[in-house]
């Protein structure tokens, strides 16, 4: 009986976990609807930006880049354009839609009958083509600049003649790794001792590391590299130029201003950073006119000499746009500048092949995407160009007072009053003036800084603010040297050219264009 009534109690679990873990593994699916937005660019809208903000060097490169890899683009040479029916426009014919199959068997053909001597005649024509014709790209190659040697490199170079024992080469060559691109040592002597003791073969100490960096800065050239701070390296130029003057002899007054010199950056260094010429004299017992003879010295010498040996990187500048003056019809006349700029079109041959069904799709495929990549950058270009001669026709029209005047008469342009008026969005007129410049009978100048806000004048006139540094440049270029103006005096100057600014504002400009304070202008005489 109790056997009985254990089996329908085990029957009924054994059925209920059954149930849970069915249960446990059961999904709903249910359908849900989500909303939401999403910006995506296409690819041929987003190589339209890039091409509008590209300046014309980093266009032409650009074009290259794209001609090497895209088989579907071609320059277009000037002659007969040919047609997509196999006829040029001069009515010849053209390539057939077989007509790659008929080249490649008659390039098989000569070279059956004239490969030995095409072998031949190619190894003696490679420095010279026929008829004297040279190969543009080796012409390109053998024009190209070489690329200069690096700072560290010289300054190794040089180390590595110098006659020294293993162990002050090696340090030499250490301290040679912590020096910048000016030519200044400014990791301290402890600091690279430390970084240098786990290297073997050489009995590191401060003291070594000390007979290296005086022997760095005797011996390399030019004088001043290796110092530790720019007032050290004032002083080893001043030296070398004294072993100079006394090596070429002369009146004595050359070596005389440079003791001079040398008597200002190592006793009254600060002074003279600070133009207390007055305190400099009374201390040094020196009268004013030696010590403007010093610092015309002073002048002549680098405060990065390590810079002398690299040679510049910064490039030409090239103007994307044009201006000139019609005197014609009395109006600036704006073109760009695209000489440089090859003319682009698509293969004839290759947009054949994209429609042509005899071959596989890979192949169709592939030029098929070489024919439309093409397609895009012949089309970005020729937007780049047609946005940025409008911006520009729109900029010569709002700044004829600056190009018939100069730039006291600029006026305020902001951007978004461009974009308005062109019906553009602010950020197409942003990447058209980017990095471009305009050469304008005023001069060339960045296209951006046509675009700035600015004032109102006294007299209703508004003024950019590039027009109002300009008259604060002005300004300061008018003033008595002996006595400078004050901040002060100069905002009081502009208001009585109708330009009311605070004093801190004259400040930020006066900075921004590297005109020193009063007391550095002052000229003690």
């Amino acid at each position: 009986m109790r056997q009985g009534c254990v089996e329908p109690t085990d029957t009924i679990g054994r059925v209920l976990v059954r149930n849970a873990s069915r249960m446990s593994l059961r999904f709903d699916a249910s359908q849900q609807i989500r909303t939401g937005q999403q910006l995506r660019l296409a690819p041929k809208l987003i190589q339209s930006m890039e091409i509008l903000q590209l300046p014309l060097p980093a266009l032409e490169e650009r074009i290259e880049r794209e001609l090497e890899s895209n088989v579907a683009l071609e320059l277009a040479e000037p002659g007969p354009v040919e047609a997509e029916d196999g006829l040029s426009q001069d009515g010849a014919p053209g390539l057939a839609a077989d007509g790659t199959a008929e080249q490649f068997e008659r390039l098989r053909d000569l070279e059956r009958r004239y490969g030995e001597l095409w072998n031949g005649e190619r190894s003696s024509r490679s420095g010279s083509r026929l008829a004297g014709e040279r190969d543009p790209k080796m012409a390109a190659m053998a024009n190209a600049p070489s690329r200069g040697e690096s700072l560290d490199s010289q300054l190794a170079r040089q180390w590595s003649l110098v006659d020294a024992d293993p162990d002050l080469a090696a340090a030499g060559t250490r301290i040679l790794e912590f020096i910048d691109d000016d030519g200044l040592l400014h990791t301290s002597l402890e600091q690279i001792l430390d970084q240098s003791r786990s290297r073997p073969g050489v009995a590191w100490s401060l003291e070594l590391l000390e007979r290296a960096l005086g022997r760095l800065q005797q011996e390399l050239e030019p004088a001043g590299v290796a110092a530790r701070d720019l007032r050290e390296s004032l002083r080893l130029q001043i030296e070398a130029a004294i072993r100079e003057a006394a090596r070429e002899g002369g009146d004595g007054a050359e070596a005389t201003a440079w003791s001079d010199a040398l008597e200002l950056v190592e006793h009254h260094y600060e002074d003279l950073l600070q133009n207390r010429l007055p305190r400099i004299a009374q201390q040094s017992k020196l009268p004013i006119e030696r010590i403007n003879d010093a610092r015309e010295r002073l002048r002549k010498l680098s405060i990065a000499p390590g810079r002398e040996l690299v040679e510049s990187r910064d490039g030409p500048v090239y103007p994307d746009v044009i201006v000139e003056y019609d005197p014609t019809e009395d109006r600036y006349v704006a073109a760009l500048q695209e000489g440089s700029v090859p003319s682009l079109r698509i293969s004839p041959q290759y947009r054949k092949m994209a429609k042509d069904r005899s071959l596989d799709a890979e192949t169709r495929r592939f030029v098929a995407n070489g024919v439309r990549s093409a397609g895009w950058l012949i089309d970005s270009i020729n937007q780049r160009s047609n946005t940025l001669l409008r911006v520009v026709e729109k900029v010569i029209e709002r700044q004829r007072e600056f190009l018939d005047h100069g730039p006291h008469f600029l006026k305020p342009m902001p951007m978004i009053d461009v974009a308005a008026e062109l019906g553009l969005h602010v950020g197409t007129v942003s990447r058209a003036v980017s990095e471009k410049w305009i050469q304008t009978p005023r001069g060339i100048f960045p296209l951006r800084k046509l675009f700035s806000g600015g004032q109102e004048s006294s007299d209703g006139e508004d003024r950019s603010w590039e027009a109002i540094k300009a008259q604060l440049k002005a300004v300061v270029d008018a003033e008595d040297r002996t006595k400078p103006l004050s901040d002060r005096a100069i905002a009081e100057a502009l208001e009585a050219r109708g330009i009311r600014i605070a004093r801190r504002t004259v400040v930020k400009y006066r900075e921004q264009m590297g005109i020193p304070s009063a007391r550095q202008r002052r000229e003690h005489r």
